[in-house]
């Protein structure tokens, strides 16, 4: 049953990879670079999107009054992404250097790169950062939490759930108890094992 699961694992990586490399062609298809992690788009394309651009006045006037109301409370979500930020931040610091475990690279979940679009007006750039943050949040707390639960319960569950972390598919089998036993150890050691900060 393992050598199925691993299998199916190299699977998915080669599949990953494969998107990876298409990723990379619509890129060049969109006439874009990366210098220094900024996107640098041909002049011709960089044209093109200005003219393309909808100005600030017009993007108000177009927008849907109901959806200007549902403003105040997508952005209120700040409060509880800025203060899950926070206290994965305080968890980190005082926790992973006792079990061992490397910190998550916090940078590495946080990309603002849609800033350079130039047929973004403000409204549109903000809307888009803020995006970019939240989501980056949710994706540096789901790597806290799949290293912590590596570490402390690396037990698959008994029904199959949604889009699980990467590291799942290594956990030992719900009811497996001789696994978990034989295998506890080993997955601990794996994860002071993976990339990030120093471990203290």
């Amino acid at each position: 049953m393992d050598v199925d699961i691993g299998s199916i694992a190299d699977r998915i990586r080669e599949l990953e990879a494969e998107l990876d490399a298409e990723i990379a062609r619509r890129s060049a298809d969109l006439r874009f670079g990366l210098e220094k992690g900024k996107a640098i788009f041909e002049e011709e394309v960089l044209r093109r999107h200005r003219e393309l651009k909808t100005s600030l006045w017009r993007y108000i006037r177009q927008s849907n009054v109901l959806v200007m109301i549902t403003a105040p409370f997508i952005y209120m979500l700040i409060i509880p992404f800025g203060l899950l930020d926070l206290f994965l931040f305080i968890y980190q610091a005082i926790c992973f250097p006792i079990y061992g475990i490397p910190h998550v690279k916090r940078s590495d979940y946080f990309v603002f790169d849609r800033r350079y679009l130039a047929y973004l007006n403000m409204v549109e750039k903000l809307n888009c950062a803020y995006c970019s943050y939240g989501n980056g949040v949710i994706a540096y707390a789901r790597e806290v939490g799949s290293r912590t639960e590596q570490y402390w319960c690396p037990i698959k569950h008994a029904r199959r759930t949604q889009d699980v972390h990467a590291r799942y598919r290594n956990f030992v089998d719900f009811g497996d108890a001789d696994a978990y036993m034989e295998k506890l150890e080993k997955l601990r050691e794996d994860v002071r094992k993976l990339p990030g900060s120093t471990q203290a």
